[in-house]
């Protein structure tokens, strides 16, 4: 592994930081994947987040907390390249496109239900989403999901119960 920087390489943030990336990236990306329906954008995000945990690694405060950091990282990632989406849309007149074409493999792996239900969950409100997606699809705890949103463990309920609520509506609705 070459170095990211010109400092010479720490072997213990070496060993934590790929340690986190193997036990950690696969749930990562897939979180991502989820919030923004792009594999590779979902990849480049996480991917990201690990160089810059490992670049900051000696500065982190509580290195315990590394995977809290991580997920905060990603999820903020994904609402700047949520954001950087719709300006571009917006800039190009076009209305963002839920029926993008999908790889075959894609396809294979995802039956329809669980598209319309991505499909639902991306029309939810940003917090919303991002609560519905670290409490039940990650399993995070509320306490857990408050960290990573920086907001309180009301805010968690009431964002989660909204949106398990609207996406109900929502594939009620498409279901008829």
């Amino acid at each position: 592994m070459e170095p990211l920087t010109d400092a010479s390489p720490d072997a213990d943030a070496r060993r934590r930081v790929s340690a986190l990336f193997e036990a950690h990236a696969l749930g990562l990306v897939k979180f991502a994947k989820v919030m923004l329906g792009d594999q590779s954008i979902a990849e480049d995000i996480v991917q990201d987040a690990f160089v810059g945990m490992y670049r900051k690694w000696g500065s982190l405060h509580n290195r315990d907390k590394a995977l809290g950091y991580l997920r905060a990282s990603v999820l903020n990632a994904c609402r700047t390249a949520h954001r950087n989406r719709i300006r571009r849309d917006r800039a190009l007149f076009l209305a963002p496109d839920p029926g993008n074409m999908v790889s075959a493999e894609e396809s294979a792996l995802v039956g329809e239900a669980n598209r319309e239900a991505l499909a639902a969950l991306r029309a939810l409100p940003a917090r919303q989403r991002e609560a519905v997606v670290l409490r039940h699809y990650l399993g995070l705890t509320e306490e857990e999901t408050a960290q990573v949103m920086k907001v309180t463990k009301g805010t968690v309920k009431s964002a989660t119960s909204r949106g398990l609520s609207t996406l109900t509506r929502i594939l009620r609705e498409e279901a008829e």
